[in-house]
């Protein structure tokens, strides 16, 4: 395998905020320091006492050897009092499954983050959008994955971050909950108020939260129309056309809106709104608010998402992937950080609301081909005004590598462990992330 560190960076960019920490106890004293008992005694030279010096200076150690084992005794309950109030979560971690899945998906994977990430997470699997749930459409599944999160943080006084870690068509109803969740900051407008920290003011909160990682395994940010975005199609252009017009059919609304075709001709789909900032959510500036986001997307052999459409790449910019794994880390062959690309959003030109009626109406190669480049380029163009980190996977040297879609998250512990080395891959990521937090926020 080969030798490389946990971040290998081709571009050499990483996306940097500044951020501020709102400590509850008002500062770093109140949790290295107890209060302090002071006794005082007074001695009356009064001719009526019966004591003798000797008996009084005896019971008088005995006192104060009482107040001591007291005050020690304070101080131990002192202290386990803030070993407790520390052992509670202050970081939620969301996870959020893909289509026809329930919570029991994320089992391998929540035993595994318990273990690596500590009591300051909160694992949290939503249970909101189980099996045919995930068939309604991927707003009203945002839509009730964000009123589930709310939920949680209503009931956890001591959570201050949030983070979301999805699988497959869950990371699409993550980022629609999370432009549901999103509120921005109202920063002073004043040059007493610096550059650095105005930048990360302006970030926003989720559900009232800081947020902090965003990670999604194999999810179609693009879609599944196209050439190869849906494998078990096997590209055959046939197949392909057949699959829009069915996909509604199958799946429900949320077929429709990964195929493009969901709504009026004149109206972008949900998919090209969600790379932007639109009336019917602030999607961009939601997941901006976040100080990490990160693509894992499988190279080959996952027969439900193509490589482009999990790792928002255009066609040009695939690559030959290495076929060896970073060390410690089996199938994860590449990390890439790529910084933001600075343009005015996507839009939905009359000419795509042409091919997109087209499309709708008259389904063939050539309309279904010129639909899809416009509105695939158009949300590329509106995720890549963020700085993304890309992590390739291959499972081509596992024993079962068909299985990779499942193998990424490890669907069953005992049929898809190949995705161990994933998983661990995002535990010490998510660590990582959480470490820098705490240095900045010193």
């Amino acid at each position: 395998m080969a030798s490389a560190p946990l971040i290998h960076a081709r571009c050499g960019y990483s996306p940097r905020f500044s951020s501020s920490s709102n400590r509850r106890n008002g500062g770093g004293g109140a949790l290295g320091s107890s209060p302090s008992s002071s006794s005082s005694s007074s001695c009356c030279s009064s001719s009526y006492l019966a004591f003798s010096s000797g008996a009084y200076n005896s019971w008088r150690n005995q006192g104060l050897r009482a107040h001591a084992m007291t005050s020690q005794g304070n101080f131990a309950s002192s202290s386990r009092g803030v070993a407790s109030a520390e052992k509670k979560p202050d970081h939620l971690l969301v996870l959020v499954h893909g289509i026809l899945a329930s919570p029991s998906d994320w089992t391998y994977v929540e035993a595994e983050l318990r273990k690596r990430l500590g009591r300051s997470f909160l694992i949290y699997a939503s249970s909101c959008n189980t099996y045919t749930k995930t068939f309604t459409g991927i707003d009203g599944a945002g839509k009730r994955l964000a009123d589930e999160v709310m939920q949680v943080v209503q009931k956890t006084d001591s959570l201050k971050k949030i983070s979301f870690l999805a699988h497959s068509l869950g990371g699409l109803f993550a980022r629609y909950a999370i432009s549901v969740l999103y509120r921005p900051n109202d920063i002073p407008n004043s040059p007493l108020v610096n550059s650095k920290a105005a930048h990360s003011l302006r970030r926003g909160k989720i559900a009232g939260l800081e947020p902090i990682n965003f990670v999604t395994l194999a999810t179609p940010h693009l879609g599944v129309r196209g050439k190869k975005q849906l494998p078990f199609l096997l590209g055959v252009p046939l197949l392909e056309k057949l699959a829009a017009p069915i996909a509604p059919i199958v799946v429900g609304r949320t077929g429709s809106q990964l195929f493009l075709t969901d709504g009026k001709p004149e109206k972008p789909p949900l998919l090209l709104r969600m790379a932007s900032d639109c009336e019917d959510g602030n999607f961009v500036s939601a997941l901006g608010s976040f100080r990490s986001r990160i693509l894992y997307a499988n190279v080959s052999y996952d027969h439900m998402v193509g490589w482009r459409t999990s790792s928002i790449r255009r066609e040009t910019e695939i690559f030959k992937p290495p076929r060896r794994s970073l060390v410690g880390y089996r199938h994860v062959v590449d990390v890439e950080y790529c910084p933001p690309v600075s343009s005015d959003g996507p839009h939905f030109p009359p000419e795509a609301a042409k091919a997109k009626e087209a499309a709708q109406s008259k389904p063939n190669q050539e309309n279904t081909l010129e639909y899809h480049e416009i509105v695939e380029d158009e949300m590329i163009r509106g995720l890549q005004q963020l700085g993304w980190k890309k992590v390739d996977v291959s499972f081509h040297s596992a024993p079962w590598p068909f299985f990779a879609h499942n193998n990424i998250h490890v669907k069953n512990e005992w049929l898809h462990n190949a995705g161990a080395g994933v998983v661990a891959h995002v535990a010490d990521t998510l660590k990582q992330q959480e470490s820098s937090t705490l240095i900045a926020s010193l």
